[in-house]
């Protein structure tokens, strides 16, 4: 992809060179300077065709909850504002094609089809998240423009019952979507799985081939960026330990919207998922959910491209570090002013 002292104390070559040689050297090194900074990151005239996972508000989010209703190919949230402040910048050269993603399953790699230049959705930055089923690296994560800690979100009355992960007992239902950070973290804090994602022996498994027992072994795995065959598609995990939690997998067809209708409506009692789509929910229920639990693990999440992309990416990178002020800006500056990408992206212009 195409991609300072004052005085007689100066330096002798100061001295030496006449005003008219300093000044040509000055004007070269600014003009230098602004052609790197205004590099297009992208040939003139093309577009680059961006996914985004279209059920993660506030994040990255579709103009309707329902796929091929109009407005569903809207893009909205933080990713959506930060892209299209990556197209406002003078000289950047950005263009996008926005399309979205029903699927949450290995989205990050789907920046290595031809279908798609860039993909996004509140994803978090793993090491394991680049490399294909073969292990192979096929992916690369741009910077990490905005920070996550994981979180449950829980009714208010529940508050005090599950306001940490050491309540989490066999008769509490935890809701989480598959190969998300939200249930890595869950299963790792609460001891289902070990470090390396390997579920506790006699933890049972229900999947649409019927149930399975994990013996301990890595036979029986699950990550955020995997999980042997066994264990796919799995619809409720029986925990080994009565103080440990069930875990309710829902959202192959509506993502999160799935997970926050079953904590409404009782059918879980928690969802375990990062903490700014729980802040987001606990508002726009008028603290009917609120958030417990918040891990002390801080996660980055990025943009993903094809990893033969490495001039777009060192482009792209570039100009999200300028944006978010080498991530000094975030979501909770975008909250208080959703204009915050837009008007550095003009102030870059204007440089």
């Amino acid at each position: 992809m195409a991609n300072r002292a004052g005085g007689d104390a100066r330096p002798w070559w100061i001295a030496f060179m006449g005003a008219a040689a300093l000044a040509g050297l000055i004007m070269s090194l600014a003009c230098s300077s602004e052609v790197e900074q205004t590099a297009a990151c992208a040939d003139e005239g093309q577009v680059l065709d961006v996914g985004f996972y279209a059920f993660f508000a506030p994040m990255s989010y579709s103009g309707s909850e329902s796929p091929g209703a109009p407005g569903f190919d809207s893009h909205l949230g933080y990713e959506a504002d930060l892209l299209t402040a990556l197209e406002r910048m003078d000289g950047a050269g950005l263009a996008f094609s926005r399309k979205p993603i029903e699927q949450w399953d290995d989205i990050w790699l789907k920046s290595a089809t031809p279908e798609y230049d860039i993909v996004g959705g509140g994803i978090t930055i793993l090491d394991s998240r680049t490399r294909n089923a073969d292990g192979e690296e096929v992916v690369a994560f741009t910077s990490g423009h905005v920070t996550f800690r994981q979180s449950l979100l829980v009714r208010a009355e529940d508050e005090q019952r599950l306001s940490s992960h050491d309540k989490l007992t066999s008769g509490v239902r935890v809701g989480a979507l598959a190969n998300s950070t939200g249930e890595a973290r869950l299963l790792e804090i609460t001891g289902i799985v070990n470090a390396d994602g390997a579920l506790a022996a006699g933890t049972r498994v229900e999947t649409p081939d019927g149930e399975v027992t994990a013996d301990g072994s890595d036979s029986y795995v699950i990550t955020s960026a995997k999980e042997t065959p066994n264990l796919a598609k799995r619809q409720r995990l029986h925990p080994p330990s009565d103080t440990m939690p069930q875990v309710i997998y829902l959202g192959d067809e509506l993502g999160e919207i799935e997970l926050l209708e079953a904590l409404q409506d009782g059918r879980i009692d928690a969802l375990a998922r990062g903490e700014i789509g729980n802040r987001d929910a606990s508002h726009a229920t008028n603290s009917q959910f609120v958030v417990t639990a918040l891990d002390d693990a801080v996660e980055r999440g990025g943009f993903t491209l094809s990893v033969d992309d490495a001039d777009l990416l060192s482009c792209l990178n570039e100009k999200i570090d300028y944006l978010t002020d080498n991530r000094n800006i975030g979501y909770a500056e975008w909250r208080a002013d959703s204009s915050v990408f837009i008007r550095r992206a003009e102030e870059w212009t204007g440089g």
